[in-house]
């Protein structure tokens, strides 16, 4: 297992043999380059990478791991040829040639040989499904978040990323962050006293209209897009990239598939799980999870759209910690919010408060932004760049800044909320077995149904 952990080292020493034997034969041609002179990375020392999903936040991995200097990008997939060209030619032009190899099928990358490492950054209702190909064929993964939209399915990927011991980062990329390190080691340490409540404000999904069928324009798989969901009449805004069309306000610039269930729960976990997941870092939930959730939610009545507009869940833990996770609206008016506040965390103990957010770190009293977190107190992994943090445990094999178990559970309280605020009312979860206790109706909903031939 610690072999599979690790930089696959066979694989290095192949690559190392083959270089040392170019450059027995043509010396002449040899560029110090190659060898890793010249302050760069020989071609044995990098990992290579296939890039899976090239949407906006797809090609911005890419191009965030196009800026490693032992990283090799060869190969790029996505069921959209024309984002599958962009990328290309973003990456050839980053390497001054023509190589880079374009798919339309995921199996193409995460079955090769030559590929060391995954960026899995597609719609959710297809995370899960590559995740456990690329675990099955030895690949390390770069995962977008959340997990996916079935609870049971992201058990089997926690289960089999550990089987085959294979490096694993979230894309939850505020634990790079200087800021919420801070704040989640400000609540960890006790400068605001016990911690009782953290509120979350994460933004809250939109409706849309009923949406005319449209052709299949040409080079689109959309067969392929929809994958293990239903099937669908196909249309632009169902299945759209990160674009918009002119004079349509009400999509908001962004991809509809969204907001609507068969390919996510919608913002409570797409972008709940960001959030969340600092709340469970900054309580030192990351173990265990509440055993209570209740909740209320608002949903589409009309259109296409399904996941919630606003909602409040209280997630009750065994030591009576509340997280209270909630659309932003609802989360700038609950009464335990700080005035002016609403997107973002804000923890409150018996002592003070501390808030963050992307744009803002905040606390009461004022002095603790300037507390010194002492040496044998209580220091959350720092990384100050997630993508640089994956390449780091791939050579190593420490652990990522979000690994497996972590993400899972951070994202298991996304999926329980949805569910509570489907359901209403009050529902008892058992955090070790990862089970509604006594509820039948919610348990059914922790996985989904696949459409053939996609499976588990």
């Amino acid at each position: 297992m610690q072999e599979r952990r690790l930089f696959n080292r066979r694989r290095f020493l192949s690559r190392a043999a083959k270089a040392a034997a170019v450059s027995v034969s043509f010396p002449q041609i040899i560029q110090s380059s190659a060898l890793g002179r010249s302050g760069s990375v020989a071609p044995s020392n990098r990992i290579s990478i296939g890039c899976i999903g090239l949407g906006i936040q797809g090609t911005g991995n890419m191009r965030e791991f196009l800026r490693q200097p032992d990283v090799h990008i060869g190969a790029v997939c996505d069921v959209r040829r024309s984002q599958c060209e962009k990328a290309k030619q973003i990456v050839d032009k980053h390497y001054s040639n023509q190589d880079c190899r374009m798919y339309g099928d995921f199996r193409a990358i995460t079955r090769s040989d030559e590929v060391d490492a995954v960026l899995i950054a597609t719609p959710d209702h297809w995370h899960v499904l590559m995740g456990l190909d690329a675990a099955r064929n030895g690949k390390h993964m770069y995962y977008e978040k959340p997990i996916g939209w079935s609870f049971v399915a992201g058990q089997m990927l926690r289960d089999t990323v550990k089987r085959y011991g294979v490096v694993f980062q979230f894309g939850t990329q505020q634990r790079s962050s200087r800021d919420f390190r801070y704040a989640c080691e400000l609540v960890r340490n006790g400068r605001i006293g016990k911690l009782h409540t953290i509120l979350v404000g994460v933004p809250g999904s939109v409706a849309f209209p009923d949406l005319p069928a449209e052709p299949i324009p040409d080079g689109l798989d959309y067969d392929m897009w929809l994958g293990p969901a239903p099937w669908a009449p196909h249309s632009f805004e169902r299945c759209r990239p990160y674009t918009s069309r002119p004079n349509e306000d009400w999509t908001r610039n962004y991809s509809l598939w969204y907001h609507i269930s068969d390919y996510c729960i919608g913002f409570i976990g797409n972008w709940g799980i960001h959030h969340m997941d600092i709340a469970q870092w900054a309580a030192g939930t990351e173990e265990t999870g509440p055993v209570e959730v209740e909740g209320k939610g608002e949903f589409p009545t009309d259109g296409i759209a399904d996941c919630a507009i606003t909602w409040q869940v209280e997630n009750t833990f065994a030591n009576g910690l509340k997280i209270i996770h909630m659309d932003n609206v609802t989360s700038s008016k609950h009464p335990d919010q700080v005035p002016g506040f609403g997107q973002g965390v804000l923890c409150r103990g018996s002592e003070g408060w501390v808030f963050v957010n992307r744009s803002k770190l905040d606390a009461h009293p004022k002095s603790l932004l300037a507390s010194t977190i002492g040496p044998n107190e209580i220091h959350l992994h720092e990384s100050s760049s997630h993508h640089r943090d994956f390449l780091e445990a791939v050579k190593t094999g420490q652990q990522t800044a979000c690994p497996i178990d972590v993400a899972v559970r951070s994202n298991r309280i996304c999926q329980i909320d949805d569910i509570a605020i489907r359901l209403g009312g009050k529902h008892r979860w058992d955090p070790q077995k990862e089970t509604f206790i006594g509820n039948a109706e919610a348990n059914r909903m922790l996985t989904k149904s696949m459409r053939s031939p996609w499976h588990l």
